[in-house]
C-alpha cells in the first residue's frame, strides 16, 4: 500500500477504518520500540504480504490446492509479526478462504486448514475488538448451505463414520454468521424451518444457531423459544443457551449498539428477554447444575437420555459450556429495572404471625434478584462436605459470573461503551453481586478437588478486585487461620494458592488500602510451608511468595523516616480519599478503617522484619537442599517428578526474590550463600545449589563473580590435580563420591558464568584457561557433560540477544534514591506498554572476540582430536573411545551455544527434489526473512566467514564420523560414540534460530504471566515483567521465522542420508535417537521428507535385515511423514505398495507394525484425495473473489508469466495424477491376486482398494471381480470390507449414471430419472392423497422430510415403473464392470456358497443375533442394479433357510430376502408381483415359527422393509400385519407379543402415513390397558408413546404463518393439546371404584387398579425420557391426584416405585409455565386433603424437588400455599411427616422466604413458650408433645435455613431450645441433631461466629449438644 493511497479519505467510514489502522500501527510500534534492533517498516512488510498473496492467487488460479496450503503457513508467519493489514485486504482474504472452504471434492484435511486460516484472519475472539465489522464484509450463506446439506444427510451407502466435514463447515458458518446479510434471515428461516422435523431437530437446531446472524433477533427468537419449550434435549439446551449468552452480550446496549435501532434487540422485562423467556432460560440453567435437589436423589434431567434415542445428533459435535452461557445471560441482563427492595423486612410486630409478601428487587435489578434466588437455592452444595458431581459445575458458575461481571464493569468504564448510562451496572448492583457470591466462593475455597478449588479462587480473585473491602478481610481471616494450623495440610495449600491469586489487592494500596501491612506476617507464616515432605504445599508456598514479591522491593523502610505530608512524590497520581468511601447501602465491615497515613506508617514499620525473613527463608531452602535424595537415574535427576517440581518452583522463587532485594539485603544474602558454598559440598544438591548461585548472578553478575570465581577456579584446579573425574566413562552413571567437590564448584561456576554477558570480559583469561583445562581433564561422562553445559552457557550469555532485568519498575526508577526511601507506595505498580523501558543484552565487539577465542581455543583443537581418532577407529580401546566422545561433546557444546550468532545466507541447493514436469521452483515456500537480531549478518565480514567455515568444518567431520562408523564392524562397542555423532548431526542441522517447542513454551509462559495480572481481556496495563516477556516473545518469534522453511545444502543432504541410515540401525538405542532427530529435521527443512522417502522404501525390500525394516516402518509411521507421502504424487503408490510387499518378513513384531501403519493410512485414502491433487471442476466463485483481490493491489501484483507457467503445469499434473492412480490400483490388485499372498495382506489390499474407489472414474472390471470373488472368502473381516466395497462401487455407478455434470456428481445433486417433485399447494390434500391407491401417473412418496412446523414447496416422489419400460440405462463406461459382476453372481452355486458362509455361527464371544445391515445392503444393490435376473435361483436357495431350525441359517435367509425386497423398489410390476406373491404366501408361516431368540433379527428385517418406504409399495406386507389378530388376554404372552410387536414396528415405521388409522388402534390400546403381562404392558406403552408422537404434527401452511403464530399465540406447537384426554378421564373415573375392589396380597398385582395404573405410569415414564416429553404433561397433571394415592400403597412395590419415580420425573423435565401451578396445586391438595399420612410423607420430598426446580416460575401465591401447608405438616399427627416437613420447610425458607423469618420465629417461640408438657399419664400428653415438637422443629428449621451465617436473631433461640434438650424424644433428638448440624456448618468461621453469642447462649448451645450437665 503506497503512502499517498492511505491518506486519501473521503467518507466517515474510511475515517473509522483509518483510525483502526492507525491504532494497529501504534500498537505495532510499542512492539518494535521494545526491540534492540531496527525492524522492517510497515510498507516493507506490506510488499511481502503482497508477494505471499500473489503466490496464493497463482495456486488458486492453477487449482493447486496442496501447494496453496503451504503458502497458508507463510501467511500465518506474516500474521505472527503483528503488522497491520488493511481492512479491504483482510476482507478479501476472508472471502477467498471462505470460498475455498466450499470447493466441492477437496479433502476435509485441506479444508480444515483453510477453515483455521479463515478464523485466524477474522480473529473474532470473544471479548476482544473485532477486526472486521459486518459493514466491511458480507458473505453469501447459500453456497455453504449447499455444501453442508449433502454432509448432514449423506447417502446411506456412502456414509463414512470417520468423516468430520460437517463440523468443519458448521465451524465456518459459526465464524461467519455475523457477516451474513440480515435481510436474508427470512430466506434462511424459509429454508431451514420446513426441513426441521422431529427426526432432524438435533441436526437443524445447531444449523439454525450457526447460521442466523446475531442482529434482528426479533425475527427468529420467538420461534426458537417455542421450539425449545417443546423439546426435551441436551443438544438443543446447549445450543440455545449458548445463543442466549451470545445475544445477551451482543445486545447489552439494546438498540444503541452497533446494530442500531433496526437490528438491535430492544430491552424488555429482563435485559433483552421477556418475563417468560427469562424464566425458561434460567429454569434450563438451574437444571444444568446437576444438583440433587432437596434431601432426595433427584433424577437431574432426562434430556441427555432423550438425545440417545436420536442418533443423528451425534455427528455434530461442539464443546459448549452451558454454565458459561448462563453466567453471561445473567450478567449481561443486569440493569436497574425495578424498585429497590428494602434489605430488612417491613416492620413486623413482635407477635405477627402472617408471612409478609416481598416487593421490589435487590439493587433494583431483576437479574440480580434471579441470581440471588438461584445461588440461595444451591448454596449448601458449595460446602466441601456436600461435594459431588455438581461441584465442578457450581464452581465454574461462580468463576464465570465474576469474570463476566468484571469484564462488563470494565467495558462500561471505557469511553467507547455504547450502553446508555441509565442501563449500566451501578455500584449498588456491584455491591449486591459481590455479597451474593461471597459466601459460596468462600465455602468452595476449600473444595476437595483441585480444579473446583482453582475455580472458586478465580472467583474470589475477581470479586476482590471488584469490592476489596468486602472480600479481603474475610480472606485474610481464613489465611491466618489456614497458615497457623499445622495439621490440616489441605487448608494450608488451599489458603496459599488463594493468596497467590489475590496478590494484587494485597500489595497495592491503590486497589485496597490495608493489605500491605499483612504482607510481612504472611510471608513469615509461609516459611514452614517450604517442606520437602509435602511437595504440593511447597509449590503453593513458592507461588504465593513469587506472586507477592514480584510486585515489590524487599528493603527496610523503617529507618528511612519519610514524612507523610502531601509533598511526597507519587502522591498526586493517587486517587486519595482518606478512607475509601463505601457505596450507599454497604455495611461497614468489622475491620477498623485507618487513614492512609496510618496505614503507610504501619507498612514501613513492618518492613523492618524483611532482613530476618530473607535470612530464614534462605536457611530454610539450604536445609531443604541438604535433605534432597541423591541425584541419579537415567536422566540424572534429583529424586522423582515431585522433587523436580519442588526444585523448579524454588528456583523460580529465588529468582524473583534476588531480583527485588535492596542492595544491603543482596549483600547479606550473597555472603550467606558464599559462606555455605565454601564450607560445604553436597552431592545431592549439586544442581540445585548451582541454580541458587545463578539467581544471584542474574541480578548482580559483577559482585557474584568477584565473590565466587577465584574460589571456584582454585578448587577446580586443585581437584583435577588430585585426579577428580579421571575415571573414563561414556554413558550416564551415578557420580563417583570423590568427584563431589569438583561437580559442586563446576555447578557454582555454571551459575556464576551463566549470566552477565559483558561482566565476563574482565575474567576472560581465567575463564578460557579453565575451559581448556576442563576439556582436557574431565574424563567421566558427568564431568565432560558438565563442562559442555558450562561452555554452552558462557556462549549463550556473551553471544546472544536477550532482555535483562525484569524488576517491577524501570531501572532508572529503581536506582532513584527517593524510590529507595518510600518504595512501599509503588508496590503493585502496573505499566502501560509504552512506558516500559526494556534493557537488552546485545553482543559487543569484545564479546564477539571472546566467542571467536572460545571457538579457536576449544572447538578447533577438539575437532582436530576427533578427526585423528576417526582415522584409527578400528583399533580403538576404551581410552580412545572416551576421548572421541569427550571432544565431540565439547564441539557440540560450542555450536549448540550459538544459535543466533550467524545468519545463514542463501544456500546452494544441489537436490531441490522438484518434479520438473509439474512443479515450479518459484512456488516453493521459503522462510520469512525478517530482522531478528543475529550477531553477525554481513558475509564479507572476516569474523562471519571464520565462524561459517568452522561450523561447516564441524558438519563435515561429523559426516565423516558417521560414514566411518557405518562401515566399521565392531559396532556394539561404539554405541555411545554413534549416539554422540547422532546428537552432533542434530546440533549441526537444528541448533539455528529457535525450535518450535521452545517458541511454544515461551508463548505459553508469557500468556500465563499476562493473564495472572489481568482482570479482563482488554486490560492495557500490566506488570513490567509481562511487557519484558512480551518483548522477548516477539523477538523470539522473529528468530523462529528463520528456523522454518530452511533450504538444504549438499552437506545437509549427506547428513540426512546418514540420519536415515542411523534410523535403520540394528541397535534400538541408536535407532530411536536418530528417528527422533529425523522427525524433527523433516519439520524444518523444505522437501526433506521427499528426499528421504526413497531410501526408506528401499529398506523394506526383500532381503533386508528385520531391524532395518523395523526402523523404516517406525519412520514411515510418523504422522507428518505419512501424511506427506500419501498426499505426494510420486510416493502415494509407493507407500501403499511398500507396505503390501512386507509379507516376506515373518517376525510378528514387524507384521504388527505393518498392520498399524495400514490402518492409519486409511484416513488418507478417500475419494477426494486424488481429486484434490488433480482438480478438474470449475470454481467460478473462487475466480470471482480472486478478481476482486487483483483489483485491490498494484497492477504488477501478479507475475503473469509465472501464472501462465503454473496453469500449463496444472494440466500436466492432472494427467500424471490419473496415470499414477491407475498404476497404483493395478499394482495393489496384482499383489492381492497372487496365490501366495497371505489373507491378512489380501485384507489390507481390499481396504486400500476400497479407499481408492472414486466417483469421478468408472470402476475397473478387474477390481470389481476381485471384490466379488472375495465375498465368498472364508475370512469374515475380508467379506465385510468387500461387501461394503461392492455397495460403494454400485452406488458410484448409479450416481455417475444419474449425474449430468461433475458438479452434480460431487455435490450429490444428481437426480433419479424416475424422481418427480410433487408440489404441495395444500398440505391437507397432499396428506389425503397418500392414503389413496396409486393412479397410473401417480407417485410413491417414500420419505416425507417436511411438514412438522411448516412445509417445503415440493416433496420428492417416484413415478412407478410400467411393464415393458426398463427403469434405467446405466452409463456406458461402467458397463464392463457391471458385466463382470453379473457373470460372477450368476455363476453356479455362488448364492449357495454365500448363504452357507452367512449361516455360520459367529465365532466372536457374545456375538449377537442382530440383523447385519451390510448383508442386506449387498443384496439390495444387486437387486437394484441387476433387477430380477437371478430371482428364481435366489428364492430357491433361501426357501429352506427361512424355515430351518438353525437360527443362524434363518437369519442368513432373512437378510437375503430383505435385501431383495428393499432393492426391488423400481422393478417392473410383473417382477414385483412375482416377488411379493412368493413372500406374502410365506409370511404367516414365518410368523408362526418366531421364537424369542429369533424375534430380534426378524424385528430388524420388518423394520428395515417398512422404514422410509411408501406403504403402498409394501401393500401385501402392510395388509398382512393389519390382518393379524391382536389378543391381549390370551394364554401365551409370547404369541400375543409377536403380533403386537409387528404392529408396533409398522406404526413406528409408517409414521405420518398411519395417522388416519391410528384412532382405532389407540382406542384398542387404552381399552386393553389392563393386561396382566409385563411385556404386553411395555408394548402398549410403546404403542401409546409412538402414536401420540406421530399425531403431533403442529404444521402451518407457510413459514410466515408459523412465525406469526410464534409471536402471537401462546402455544403455536400445540404441546398443551391432549388429543386422547377422553380415554384418560374415562379410566380415571373408574380407578376409584377399582381401588376399592383391589385383591388382597399376594394376588394384589392382578387387581384391575394395579394393572391399569402400571400401564399409565409406564407410559408417562417412557414419554418423559423422550425428546417429546412435553406432550405428556396434560395427561400427567390430570393423573397426579391418583398417582399420589398410588405412592402410598405398601402392598404393591412395583406400583409404589413407579408412582414415586413419576413424581420425581415431573421435576426432571422443565414443564410449560401454566402446568407449574397446576402441578403445585395437586401436590398441595394431596398433602392437605389426604387422610393418609403415607401420602403426605411421599408427596413432600417430591414437592420440594419440584419447588426447587421451578423456583423462579412459582408466583408469590404459590409460595404462600406451600408455606401454609408446610406449617400444617409441622403439626401433623405422624412424627415422620413432621420431621420430613421440617427438612422441606428449612429449604423453602432459605430459597424464597427470608423476609418471613422474623414473623415465623415469633410464631414458633410463642408456641414453644406457651406449651408445657404435662405428666406422661395425662390425657393431653400426646397432644402437647406434638404441639411442642412442631414448635421445636420450626425453630430448628429456621436455624438450618441459613447454614453458613449467624444472623442477629439466632443466638437468642439457643435459650429457647436448651431447656427442652432433656425432654423426651423426639424433642431431645431433634434439638441434638440441630446443634450438631450447626456445629458442622460453622466450623470454618467459629472463631468469628462465637463472638455473636453471649456467655449464657454459648452455655445453652453446649447443653443442646450434650444434654444437661452432670453437675447442674
Amino acid at each position: 500500500m503506497d503512502d499517498d493511497e492511505v491518506s486519501v479519505i473521503d467518507s466517515p467510514g474510511d475515517l473509522a477504518d483509518q483510525s483502526a489502522y492507525d491504532k494497529q500501527r501504534a500498537s505495532l510500534q510499542t512492539y518494535l520500540d521494545s526491540l534492540p534492533y531496527e525492524c522492517e517498516t510497515v510498507e516493507d512488510m506490506q510488499d511481502r504480504l503482497e508477494k505471499i498473496i500473489e503466490k496464493i492467487y497463482i495456486c488458486a488460479k492453477a487449482k493447486n490446492w496442496l501447494v496453496l496450503s503451504t503458502w497458508d503457513g507463510m501467511l500465518q508467519c506474516w500474521l505472527l509479526m503483528r503488522y497491520p493489514m488493511a481492512k479491504a485486504t483482510r476482507a478479501n482474504l476472508v472471502r477467498l478462504y471462505y470460498e475455498l472452504c466450499l470447493v466441492p471434492g477437496v479433502e476435509p484435511r485441506v479444508l480444515r486448514n483453510w477453515a483455521d486460516m479463515l478464523s485466524r484472519l477474522l480473529a473474532n475472539k470473544p471479548g476482544l475488538k473485532r477486526k472486521l465489522e459486518s459493514t466491511d464484509l458480507q458473505l453469501p450463506w447459500e453456497p455453504l448451505w449447499r455444501v453442508l446439506h449433502k454432509e448432514l444427510w449423506p447417502k446411506g451407502s456412502l456414509d463414512e463414520t470417520t468423516r468430520n466435514l460437517v463440523n468443519i463447515l458448521l465451524y465456518v458458518a459459526d465464524q461467519c454468521k455475523r457477516y451474513y446479510p440480515a435481510n436474508d434471515i427470512h430466506v434462511m428461516l424459509e429454508t431451514f424451518l420446513p426441513i426441521t422435523t422431529k427426526d432432524t431437530i438435533l441436526t437443524m437446531v445447531p444449523v439454525l444457531t450457526s447460521f442466523l446472524p446475531p442482529t434482528h433477533v426479533h425475527l427468529y427468537l420467538p420461534s426458537l423459544f417455542k421450539i425449545w419449550e417443546a423439546f426435551n434435549s441436551g443438544v438443543i439446551d446447549d445450543r440455545l443457551m449458548e445463543l442466549c449468552g451470545d445475544l445477551s452480550e451482543e445486545h447489552v446496549a439494546g438498540t444503541f449498539g452497533d446494530a442500531g435501532d433496526e437490528g438491535g434487540a430492544p430491552w424488555k422485562d429482563v435485559g433483552i428477554w421477556t418475563e417468560l423467556q427469562w424464566i425458561q432460560i434460567v429454569g434450563k440453567g438451574l437444571g444444568s447444575m446437576n444438583v440433587p435437589v432437596g434431601a432426595m436423589r433427584g433424577a437431574s434431567n432426562t434430556s441427555l437420555h432423550a438425545d440417545l434415542l436420536d442418533k443423528s445428533g451425534f455427528r455434530i459435535k461442539k464443546g459448549i459450556n452451558r454454565i458459561h452461557a448462563l453466567a453471561r445471560v445473567l450478567v449481561y441482563s443486569m440493569r436497574t429495572d425495578g424498585e429497590v427492595r428494602d434489605s430488612t423486612p417491613t416492620n413486623v410486630g413482635k407477635r405477627a404471625i402472617k408471612v409478609p409478601a416481598q416487593t421490589g428487587y435487590i439493587a433494583g435489578s431483576r437479574a440480580v434478584e434471579t441470581l440471588d434466588r438461584l445461588i440461595t437455592s444451591i448454596e449448601s452444595f458449595f460446602h466441601p462436605s456436600n461435594a459431588g458431581v455438581w461441584t465442578l459445575s457450581l464452581t465454574t458458575f461462580i468463576q464465570r459470573l465474576s469474570a463476566e461481571f468484571t469484564k462488563r464493569w470494565k467495558e462500561e468504564e471505557q469511553e467507547s461503551c455504547q450502553t446508555p448510562v441509565t442501563q449500566r451496572l451501578t455500584s449498588a448492583i456491584r455491591h449486591s453481586f459481590v455479597t451474593i457470591l461471597r459466601t459460596p466462593a468462600l465455602l468452595a475455597m476449600f473444595a476437595k478437588d483441585p480444579v473446583s478449588m482453582s475455580y472458586s479462587q478465580g472467583a474470589l480473585r475477581s470479586l476482590a478486585m471488584l469490592e476489596p473491602s468486602l472480600i479481603m478481610p474475610e480472606l485474610l481471616d481464613r489465611a491466618y487461620g489456614g497458615l497457623e494450623v499445622v495439621n490440616e495440610t489441605h487448608r494450608t495449600t488451599a489458603v496459599l494458592s488463594m493468596l497467590s491469586g489475590i496478590a494484587r489487592p494485597l500489595v497495592s494500596e491503590r486497589v485496597w488500602l490495608g493489605g500491605q501491612k499483612h504482607i510481612v506476617p504472611l510471608l513469615e507464616l509461609c516459611i514452614p510451608g517450604i517442606d520437602l515432605n509435602d511437595p504440593v504445599k511447597t509449590v503453593c508456598a513458592t507461588m504465593f511468595i513469587v506472586s507477592v514479591v514480584q510486585h515489590m522491593k524487599i528493603g527496610d523502610l523503617s529507618q528511612s523516616g519519610m514524612s507523610f505530608s502531601g509533598d511526597e512524590p507519587g502522591e498526586e497520581m493517587m486517587d486519595i480519599d482518606d478512607v475509601d468511601r463505601l457505596p450507599d447501602g454497604a455495611e461497614m465491615s468489622d475491620v477498623p478503617q485507618l487513614s492512609r497515613a496510618d496505614e503507610r506508617s504501619l507498612v514501613r514499620d513492618s518492613t523492618a522484619s524483611f532482613a530476618d525473613w530473607v535470612v530464614s527463608l534462605f536457611r530454610r531452602v539450604l536445609a531443604l537442599y541438604e535433605n534432597l535424595p541423591e541425584e541419579g537415574g537415567r536422566k540424572n535427576t534429583t529424586g522423582g517428578k515431585q522433587e523436580e517440581s519442588v526444585l523448579k518452583s524454588i528456583k523460580g522463587m529465588l529468582d524473583v526474590i534476588c531480583l527485588h532485594l535492596s542492595d544491603q539485603l543482596f549483600d547479606l544474602v550473597l555472603n550467606l550463600v558464599y559462606d555455605y558454598a565454601t564450607t560445604n559440598a553436597k552431592s545431592n544438591a549439586v544442581r540445585a545449589f548451582g541454580q541458587l548461585v545463578a539467581c544471584l548472578a542474574r541480578v548482580r553478575p559483577e559482585k557474584t563473580m568477584a565473590k565466587f570465581l577465584p574460589h571456584c577456579v582454585a578448587q577446580i584446579e586443585e581437584e583435577l590435580r588430585h585426579g577428580a573425574s579421571s575415571v573414563r566413562t561414556t554413558s550416564t552413571h551415578a557420580a563417583v563420591p570423590s568427584d563431589t567437590t569438583l561437580h559442586w564448584n563446576m555447578s557454582i561456576l555454571r551459575g556464576c558464568l551463566g549470566y552477565g554477558g559483558a561482566a565476563l570480559l574482565p575474567h576472560k583469561r581465567q575463564i578460557l584457561g579453565l575451559l581448556v583445562l576442563l576439556v582436557d581433564k574431565t574424563k567421566s561422562e558427568r564431568g565432560y557433560t558438565g563442562t559442555g553445559r558450562l561452555i554452552t552457557r558462557i556462549l549463550n550469555t556473551i553471544g546472544g540477544t536477550y532482555p535483562l532485568n525484569t524488576r517491577f519498575v524501570n531501572t532508572a526508577e529503581w536506582d532513584d534514591p527517593n524510590f529507595g526511601k518510600n518504595h512501599s507506595t509503588q508496590w503493585g505498580r502496573l505499566y502501560e506498554p509504552q512506558d516500559v523501558i526494556v534493557e537488552w543484552h546485545v553482543p559487543t565487539d569484545n564479546e564477539i572476540v571472546f566467542v571467536l577465542d572460545i571457538v579457536d581455543q576449544i572447538a578447533t583443537p577438539a575437532l582436530k582430536m576427533v578427526e585423528t581418532l576417526i582415522a584409527s577407529n578400528a583399533k580403538w580401546d576404551n581410552a580412545s573411545r572416551n576421548d572421541f566422545c569427550r571432544h565431540l561433546h565439547a564441539c557440540r557444546a560450542v555450536w549448540g551455544g550459538l544459535p543466533t550468532f550467524v545468519k545463514e545466507q542463501t544456500k546452494n541447493v544441489v537436490n531441490p527434489c522438484l518434479m520438473e514436469d509439474y512443479e515450479l521452483p518459484e512456488l516453493l515456500v521459503s522462510h520469512l526473512d525478517v530482522k531478528a537480531g543475529f550477531t553477525l549478518t554481513d558475509p564479507s565480514d572476516p569474523r562471519y566467514q571464520k565462524v561459517v567455515q568452522r561450523r561447516q568444518r564441524f558438519g563435515e567431520v561429523v559426516l565423516h564420523a558417521a560414514e566411518t562408523f557405518r562401515s566399521s564392524t565392531n559396532g556394539e562397542d561404539h554405541i555411545d560414540a554413534v549416539i554422540g555423532v547422532t546428537r552432533a548431526i542434530d546440533t549441526y542441522l537444528l541448533a539455528y534460530g529457535l525450535s518450535r517447542s521452545d517458541f511454544d513454551s515461551m508463548q505459553k509462559n508469557y500468556v500465563q504471566a499476562r493473564d495472572l495480572n489481568r482482570s479482563w481481556l482488554r486490560q492495557k496495563d500490566n506488570s513490567r515483567l509481562v511487557f519484558v516477556k512480551r518483548a522477548h516473545v516477539y523477538h523470539s518469534g522473529r528468530v523462529y521465522m528463520h528456523a522454518l522453511y530452511r533450504r538444504r545444502s549438499e552437506l545437509d543432504d549427506q547428513l540426512l542420508d546418514q540420519l536415515v541410515e542411523l534410523s535403520l540401525s540394528q541397535y534400538t538405542r541408536i535407532r530411536r535417537q536418530a528417528q527422533a532427530v529425523l522427525h524433527n529435521v523433516s519439520g524444518y527443512f523444505v522437501r526433506s521428507t521427499r528426499y528421504i522417502l526413497p531410501s526408506l522404501f528401499k529398506a523394506l525390500d526383500k532381503g533386508n535385515d528385520p531391524d532395518k525394516m523395523k526402523g523404516a516402518l517406525y519412520v514411515l509411521w510418523n504422522k507428518g511423514i505419512a501424511a506427506y507421502a500419501l498426499a505426494d504424487q510420486t510416493f502415494h503408490g509407493a507407500y501403499l505398495m511398500s507396505l503390501l510387499e512386507c509379507q516376506h518378513e515373518e517376525k510378528p513384531s514387524i507384521q504388527k507394525l505393518v498392520n498399524g501403519l495400514s490402518q492409519d493410512c486409511l484416513t488418507h485414502l478417500n475419494e477426494e484425495a486424488t481429486q484434490t491433487d488433480a482438480y478438474s471442476l470449475d470454481v467460478p466463485r473462487v475466480d470471482g473473489v480472486l478478481a476482486d483481490l487483483e483489483i485491490s493491489f498494484s497492477p504488477s501484483f501478479i507475475d503473469q508469466s509465472l501464472l501462465r507457467k503454473a496453469t500449463q503445469k496444472a494440466a500436466a499434473r492432472v494427467a500424471k495424477r490419473e496415470i499414477i492412480y491407475q498404476n497404483t490400483v493395478s499394482s495393489i490388485l496384482e499383489v492381492a491376486l497372487r496365490p501366495t499372498t497371505h489373507w491378512r495382506y489380501v485384507q489390507m489390499a481390499a481396504r486400500f482398494l476400497y479407499g481408492l474407489l472414486r466417483r469421478d472414474v468408472a470402476p475397473s472390471p478387474d477390481v470389481a471381480k476381485f471384490f466379488l470373488d472375495q465375498t465368498t472368502s472364508p475370512q469374515p473381516s475380508i467379506r465385510m470390507i468387500v461387501q461394503r466395497a461392492i455397495v460403494k462401487l454400485l452406488t458410484f455407478v448409479k450416481i455417475r449414471s444419474f449425474s449430468k455434470s461433475k458438479e452434480e456428481l460431487w455435490l450429490d445433486e444428481w437426480k433419479n430419472p424416475l424422481a418427480r417433485d410433487i408440489a404441495i399447494d395444500d398440505p391437507k390434500e397432499f396428506l389425503k392423497t397418500l392414503q389413496h391407491p396409486l393412479t397410473r401417473d401417480g407417485c410413491y412418496v417414500d420419505k416425507v422430510t417436511t411438514g412438522f412446523l411448516t412445509w417445503t414447496k415440493t416433496v420428492k416422489g417416484y413415478k412407478a415403473v410400467q411393464d415393458g419400460e426398463p427403469p434405467y440405462s446405466w452409463e456406458s463406461d461402467s458397463l464392463p464392470c457391471l458385466e463382470t459382476i453379473r457373470e460372477a453372481v450368476r455363476k453356479q452355486d455362488y448364492i449357495t456358497q454365500l448363504s452357507t458362509l452367512w449361516s455360520q455361527e459367529s465365532s466372536k464371544v457374545g456375538g449377537s443375533l442382530d440383523m447385519r445391515t451390510d448383508n442386506v445392503l449387498f443384496f439390495k444393490y444387486l437387486a437394484k442394479i441387476f433387477g430380477d435376473e437371478c430371482l428364481e435361483d435366489t428364492l430357491a436357495v433361501i426357501e429352506p433357510l427361512l424355515f430351518d431350525a438353525d437360527k443362524y441359517k434363518q437369519r442368513a435367509g432373512a437378510e437375503i430376502l430383505s435385501g431383495i425386497l428393499r432393492g426391488s423398489k423400481h422393478w417392473s410390476p410383473k417382477s414385483l408381483e412375482k416377488l411379493w406373491t412368493w413372500t406374502a404366501s410365506r409370511l404367516t408361516r414365518i410368523a408362526g415359527q418366531l421364537k424369542p431368540d429369533t424375534l430380534v433379527f426378524w424385528e430388524g428385517i420388518f423394520q428395515q422393509q417398512l422404514t422410509k418406504r411408501d406403504p403402498r409399495r409394501n401393500k401385501p406386507l402392510v395388509d398382512w400385519i393389519l390382518s393379524l389378530p391382536l389378543e391381549f388376554n390370551g394364554d401365551s404372552a409370547f404369541e400375543m407379543t409377536k403380533s403386537l410387536c409387528l404392529y408396533g414396528i409398522m406404526v413406528d415405521a409408517l409414521g405420518i402415513h398411519f395417522n388416519p388409522k391410528s384412532g382405532q388402534y389407540i382406542k384398542l390400546l387404552f381399552e386393553n390397558a389392563n393386561t396382566g403381562y409385563a411385556e404386553m404392558r411395555q408394548h402398549i406403552c410403546q404403542g401409546l408413546y409412538v402414536i401420540t408422537n406421530n399425531q403431533w404434527q403442529p404444521w402451518y401452511p407457510s413459514t410466515e404463518a408459523f412465525l406469526t403464530a410464534c409471536n402471537e399465540q401462546k402455544d403455536p406447537l400445540h404441546i398443551r393439546d391432549a388429543p386422547y384426554m377422553q380415554y384418560i378421564l374415562e379410566i380415571l373415573g373408574k380407578l376409584s371404584k377399582w381401588r376399592e375392589e383391589r385383591l388382597p396380597p399376594p394376588r394384589v398385582n392382578q387387581s384391575e387398579y394395579d394393572k391399569v395404573g402400571l400401564t399409565l405410569l409406564q407410559w408417562i415414564w417412557v414419554s418423559a425420557h423422550s425428546p417429546q416429553a412435553c406432550l405428556m404433561f396434560p395427561y400427567a397433571v390430570a393423573m397426579m391426584p391418583e398417582i399420589l394415592r398410588m405412592s402410598e400403597l405398601n402392598d404393591s412395590s412395583e406400583l409404589q416405585a413407579y408412582s414415586s419415580a413419576v413424581l420425581y420425573i415431573l421435576s426432571a423435565v422443565t414443564p410449560p409455565m401454566e402446568y407449574i401451578e397446576a402441578i403445585l396445586d395437586n401436590f398441595v391438595a394431596a398433602v392437605k386433603s389426604s387422610t393418609s399420612w403415607r401420602i403426605r410423607l411421599h408427596a413432600l420430598p417430591a414437592l420440594v424437588v419440584f419447588f426447587y426446580r421451578n423456583l423462579l416460575s412459582i408466583e408469590q401465591e404459590g409460595i404462600a400455599k406451600v408455606m401454609d401447608i408446610l406449617l400444617d405438616c409441622l403439626a401433623d399427627e405422624n412424627v415422620e411427616v413432621r420431621e420430613m416437613a421440617s427438612k422441606v420447610f428449612s429449604g423453602v425458607v432459605r430459597c424464597s422466604q427470608r423476609q418471613s423469618i422474623i414473623p415465623l420465629r415469633n410464631r414458633f417461640v410463642t408456641l414453644a413458650r406457651n406449651t408445657s408438657l404435662p405428666p406422661r399419664r395425662d390425657l393431653d400428653y400426646a397432644e402437647s408433645l406434638r404441639v411442642l415438637h412442631s414448635a421445636i422443629l420450626g425453630i430448628c428449621a429456621l436455624i438450618e435455613s441459613l447454614p453458613y451465617s449467624v444472623e442477629t436473631w439466632m443466638p437468642s433461640l439457643t435459650e429457647v431450645l436448651a431447656p427442652h434438650a432433656t425432654d423426651p424424644p423426639p424433642i431431645s433428638t431433634t434439638i441434638r441433631k440441630c446443634a450438631s448440624e450447626f456445629k458442622k456448618t460453622h466450623q470454618d468461621t467459629w472463631h468469628k461466629d462465637q463472638l455473636l453469642f453471649d456467655e449464657d447462649q454459648l452455655q445453652s448451645l453446649s447443653t443442646m449438644l450434650v444434654g444437661t450437665s452432670y453437675y447442674a
